[in-house]
């Protein structure tokens, strides 16, 4: 994708070996600031600290950090160290499945009873190779996923009205996208769409991110509170709904960022298409009930503060908004159960919320 006639991916290697680039995502749209991770440390903090995020990314992220913990690693030490950084990524954040789909991936194919030279050049190829990996399924979600926008223009004399939540663009899978990449492939075929954008508060990934994508596209879109999205539905405003996922069980339920849920009902009730576009690395076939996902508690100063630029200094500052000693609860993510999921949108093609349907197009 580009920002300003630019192409950038959301991570990528330097021409220095011993450095891996990333946009923060904590400062946009403000500023396009780019990190250099040098250690597996410098890519657990980026993961903690929500400098990337967006399940397919984290995944990435992590897969970098274990090829710089070879790199930076002890010539006498260098196994032990790269197990431990292992285990302390998989510990950065506990909802999205990428993230312990990276690094058993990855270390599953590492042997340490090879050199240490050894595992540095593998764990350099495999972490690109992962990358990649993760930019090919984007695509292929956006072919699947742009046949349902076609078939809804085909009927409207009017742009496709698509609501999304969070941000599942490519600035959280590198390239392409999920829930964003059949809207770029059929604003890019001359289809006329336009997409709702929930704030998505409290870190307002919507607002900051997806706002951010789709104009620097050129989609026409237009940004909503989080609670307007059913109001928009009972008016026929919305003709489908696509959101991202951090976490699928193989029989279909959705773990997504909060606020999803509340959604899917909206869209049930006013009988409105809800798809959730995933890569095969989002579906964690060991679990088969949403209800046993971990769902991550953050910080509550997401709640008690927001963050923003004073249009009159240019400041980019932090305010309060609630009451001193007002109680927070912050859950970062909720389950859409598969029976309000009309159907998932897979680099494998389009199936059935179910386990049935998933494991028509996946072997496990």
């Amino acid at each position: 994708m580009r920002i300003d006639g630019t192409h950038y991916r959301s991570i990528w290697m330097d021409e220095n070996p011993g450095i891996v680039k990333v946009i923060d995502q904590r400062v946009l749209p403000f500023e396009l600031r780019i990190l250099d991770l040098k250690s597996s440390g410098d890519a657990f903090d980026a993961i903690a600290n929500m400098a990337v995020r967006g399940a397919p990314l984290i995944g990435a992220t992590a897969a970098f950090g274990l090829y710089l913990a070879a790199f930076r690693s002890d010539p006498e030490n260098w196994c032990e160290e790269v197990r431990g950084a292992a285990e302390k990524l998989i510990s950065a954040r506990p909802t999205a499945v990428n993230l312990k789909y990276a690094v058993d991936l990855l270390m599953g194919k590492v042997i340490c009873a090879a050199s240490r030279e050894a595992m540095i050049k593998e764990l350099f190829h495999l972490s690109i190779r992962f990358a990649e990996d993760e930019v090919v399924r984007s695509k292929k979600i956006g072919k699947f996923g742009v046949s349902l926008i076609s078939l809804i223009s085909e009927k409207n004399s009017r742009p496709v009205n698509i609501l999304t939540h969070c941000n599942a663009g490519w600035l959280a899978c590198i390239d392409y996208g999920t829930a964003l990449a059949p809207i770029y492939l059929a604003h890019d075929q001359g289809i006329a769409v336009h997409v709702w954008v929930d704030e998505t508060r409290p870190r307002n990934q919507g607002a900051r991110l997806t706002a951010y994508e789709l104009g620097k596209h050129g989609v026409p879109h237009t940004v909503i509170a989080d609670n307007a999205g059913g109001h928009l539905m009972q008016q026929g405003e919305v003709d489908l709904v696509i959101v991202g996922s951090d976490r699928t069980t193989r029989t279909g339920d959705v773990a997504n960022k909060i606020g999803t849920y509340l959604k899917a009902l909206a869209a049930r009730d006013n009988g409105v298409p809800f798809y959730v576009a995933l890569p095969s690395s989002t579906i964690d076939f060991e679990l088969s009930d949403g209800q046993e996902i971990e769902i991550e508690n953050r910080d509550s100063g997401e709640i008690t503060h927001m963050e923003g630029i004073d249009q009159e200094t240019g400041i980019y500052n932090k305010i309060r908004i609630l009451p001193e000693g007002s109680p927070v609860a912050n859950p970062g993510f909720d389950v859409t159960p598969a029976s309000l999921v009309t159907g998932l949108i897979t680099d494998k093609g389009i199936c059935e919320a179910s386990e049935e349907g998933i494991s028509s197009l996946f072997e496990r």
